[in-house]
């Protein structure tokens, strides 16, 4: 990544704009599926198999409890999920996806995918496999949860 005076961007400005540039591909393919973008990346983390505790959701998306439940109000309005009782904890829900949400979160997984993986289309074989590894050892340095499956 060039600036535009020609010479290389910082690692945080890098990392910066790549961080809005995957945000923008979820806000565009979310439109095509009438999602929001965080919409989208809670239809791709519950795609994880079972339900998901609202607590691990919270953590997984960086959420607050308020958050999440307006974001889960909001999802299963539209019919893409849903709450069920926790059996290990009366007092807990969990969520899942619906029949049709398992629909959409696949469609919107494949499409966002197809979308990402084509930002690097200037990137040869060998560039691919560095970003990647690169990138995948700033996540696990991190401790990012996973909220996104590897492609298979």
């Amino acid at each position: 990544m060039a600036k535009e005076d020609g010479g290389q961007m910082s690692v945080v400005t890098a990392l910066v704009r790549g961080a809005f540039l995957v945000n923008a591909v979820y806000a565009d393919a979310g439109r095509a599926y009438g999602l929001t973008p965080q919409q989208g990346q809670l239809l791709c983390v519950l795609m994880m198999p079972g339900p998901t505790g609202m607590g691990e959701l919270g953590a997984k998306l960086g959420l607050a409890k308020s958050s999440l439940t307006g974001l889960v109000d909001r999802t299963s309005r539209l019919g893409f999920v849903r709450r069920e009782p926790d059996p290990e904890d009366r007092r807990a829900v969990r969520v899942a996806l619906t029949e049709d949400g398992s629909r959409v979160a696949e469609d919107f997984y494949a499409e966002t995918c197809r979308r990402i993986d084509d930002l690097p289309s200037g990137l040869d074989a060998a560039e691919r496999g560095q970003l990647a590894g690169l990138l995948g050892r700033v996540v696990e340095d991190n401790e990012v949860p996973v909220v996104f499956a590897d492609p298979a």
